[in-house]
């Protein structure tokens, strides 16, 4: 029996990122997990964050469904009657997520504008797992007192110190593991708040998807915590989808 436990990506990306020029097509993703021992995870699309939401949506769901994975809705902070439209379409149809996807950065929202706030408290009233891209520092304190489930898809070692404050009084506080690439992250995410708060996360197949995976498999964590964050913690967020 494989000592190698079972790997999820919770940060996989589909479509064209504008802001590099690349591309990702499901076959790029399909070899990039296979090569790296990782069994499936949550696919969102960039078409959704950044062009057309219900189309882009869409491509994710069929990308999921054609793969084994997860499909993440993404929904525009810069149209938050539309977010609202998107998120009823999607909770009332056959394919009820468990996850959205927010970018604030991505659609030059901050954290602390109205329309942000609004998404957020539709999403935690809905009872849904927030997968958010950017600043810990500036995205934490607006989640904060909300009962939210979140997972932090881009925590920077440099700030690891502002999640921990912020996970510590927020027991549904997340961080990916892509960007804990610094001396003891892993070990200090799990000592200070519990290895139930890291989930891998890679960016799929924009990031150093190996060196995330190599990370957290020759972390000083036990098995059992290097089982937690490579799957169980994401299992457990997006049950029962995942």
């Amino acid at each position: 029996m494989s000592d190698v436990p079972v790997l999820l990506d919770c940060d996989v990306l589909v479509g064209h990122d504008v802001t590099t020029g690349r591309w990702s097509r499901p076959d790029d993703v399909r070899d990039v997990l296979k090569a790296t021992g990782i069994s499936g995870g949550v696919v969102s699309s960039l078409r959704a964050t950044y062009f057309d939401v219900p189309s882009g949506n869409d491509e994710a769901a069929q990308v999921a469904e054609g793969n084994g994975w997860t499909a993440c809705p993404v929904l525009d902070l810069r149209d938050p009657l539309g977010a609202e439209r998107e998120l009823d379409r999607w909770m009332s149809g056959p394919q009820r997520p468990r996850a959205i996807r927010l970018a604030p950065a991505a659609q030059g929202v901050e954290p602390t504008f109205p329309a942000f706030e609004h998404v957020v408290r539709l999403l935690v009233d809905a009872g849904l797992t927030i997968l958010t891209e950017g600043d810990v520092r500036k995205v934490g304190p607006a989640l904060r007192g909300l009962g939210a489930t979140v997972v932090f898809l881009d925590t920077h070692f440099y700030y690891l110190g502002d999640f921990v404050v912020l996970a510590r009084g927020e027991a549904g506080f997340h961080t990916s593991t892509r960007m804990l690439t610094g001396p003891d992250s892993l070990e200090i995410v799990a000592a200070e708040v519990g290895a139930d708060r890291l989930v891998l996360g890679c960016r799929t197949p924009f990031h150093e998807t190996q060196a995330v995976v190599r990370r957290l498999l020759t972390s000083r964590l036990t098995a059992a915590e290097i089982a937690q964050a490579g799957s169980h913690n994401l299992t457990r967020l997006l049950e029962p989808a995942c």
